[in-house]
């Protein structure tokens, strides 16, 4: 049986859009972190991205966070537990805000955090803060 690995982005819609699947499912989830509360027009967060401790703080405020992410992980998983009986070895998933610093990168690390404790493999990518 093969592997299943997760691709996991977070990006900006500003920046540098939807990242591709270049594997052969050609797509996967997309999440849109944007009606979330966004850390990016605080001043005090402006350089700051959702892997700093303030910006995760300010994010774990807000209800609706636990909501979306809750909701998100039982899709995930369901995907996963079909994709696996079905042999798949790929599954993307991509979080995105406006630009891919703040909610998108918090929202993929939290995932990330929660597929690493299940076994799967995972290739986690900033899209912006990786350039």
């Amino acid at each position: 049986m093969s592997e299943l690995v997760v691709d996991l982005y977070s990006f900006g819609y500003q920046f540098s859009g939807i990242p591709e699947d270049l594997t052969d499912n050609k797509g996967g989830f997309v999440f849109d972190c944007r009606f979330l509360p966004n850390p990016g027009r605080q001043p005090a967060y402006f350089e700051l991205t959702g892997m700093d401790r303030e910006v995760e703080e300010y994010l774990e405020q807000f209800p609706q966070l636990y909501q979306f992410l809750n909701n998100i992980i039982s899709i995930v998983d369901m995907a996963i537990s079909n994709y696996k009986q079905r042999e798949f070895t790929h599954l993307m998933i991509s979080f995105g805000c406006t630009g891919g610093q703040h909610r998108s990168v918090y929202c993929a690390e939290r995932l990330n955090v929660y597929l690493l404790k299940t076994g799967v493999k995972v290739n986690l990518n900033h899209v912006e803060q990786d350039k």
